[in-house]
């Protein structure tokens, strides 16, 4: 048996930020879509999931059209079933991860992230799978007491900590 891995850039569109996890049932990008609509109501968004089985299409559902096709386009690079990718603009991950989490099709995140992203796939003559992704880059050091500072007042200049 052959085993092949390659790492897949993922496009995110500026403005945005991007949730990627593993899903197993043709109604989850319904689930997702009422999720988001109902917890954050002035997002603008996009989802794609990847069948498994039967015809094997890219299901979509969002209400921004140009989102909705950057995850296809995703999807479509990655090329594994069961996957999902939603695109958020005018929320943030945090607004909508733990209903995510909670979708009783998600069987789990591999990230939330505004980063440059790559997904690592594993390719064999079945199909292919999703490893893990790099999210981002390395850390260059460690905070210092004004690192920590400037990292406490932004969250809550963004009224994310009082």
């Amino acid at each position: 048996m052959s085993l092949e891995i390659n790492a897949i850039a993922i496009d995110i569109p500026d403005d945005c930020n991007l949730i990627l996890g593993q899903t197993h049932f043709i109604k989850t990008a319904e689930d997702l879509y009422e999720i988001i609509a109902t917890t954050v109501s002035l997002a603008r968004f996009g989802i794609a999931f990847t069948e498994a089985s039967g015809p094997c299409l890219i299901r979509t559902e969002g209400n921004d059209d140009e989102l909705t096709q950057a995850c296809v386009r995703n999807l479509q690079a990655i090329g594994a079933g069961h996957v999902f990718c939603i695109l958020l603009r005018d929320a943030y991950p945090i607004n909508i991860l733990n209903q995510i989490k909670n979708c009783p099709e998600v069987c789990s995140i591999y990230c939330a992230t505004a980063n440059p992203l790559q997904v690592i796939v594993a390719s064999t003559a079945q199909g292919s799978g999703v490893l893990g992704v790099i999210d981002g880059f390395p850390p260059k050091g460690v905070e210092s007491d004004d690192d920590r500072q400037k990292r406490r007042d932004f969250l809550r200049a963004i009224g994310y900590k009082r």
